[in-house]
């Protein structure tokens, strides 16, 4: 498992070196095509789908959760609504973050 982290994250920093090549601007101050609209949307599709997936956990948890212990459904139900909030706070906060840069 080390080895696998350590293979990541020295692929990570040796892909992120082009970066330091690239001119002051960018490719949209001089002229060329912007790829911000295509990374801000896998961004978002990423974003959407692994909140999904989290959303779909924690109901399926508060589901089985509530079939074990029906006695604790006030509680159970408040942490399902706060869980389901907190989580889809992370795919609005990754829709502001990409008009702010995209901006």
């Amino acid at each position: 498992m080390i080895k696998k982290i350590a293979f990541l994250a020295t692929a990570m920093m040796l892909a992120s070196l082009p970066m330091f090549a690239q001119q002051p601007g960018g490719a949209a101050a001089t002229g060329g095509a912007s790829w911000m609209g295509p990374f801000a949307a896998i961004g978002m599709a990423i974003a959407s789908g692994l909140c999904a997936l989290g959303q779909g956990k924690a109901v399926a948890g508060a589901a089985e959760g509530l079939a074990r212990n029906p006695g604790a459904t006030a509680a159970i139900r408040f942490a399902l609504i706060l869980g389901l909030v907190l989580i889809e706070s992370l795919a609005l906060y990754t829709f502001a973050i990409i008009f702010v840069f995209k901006g």
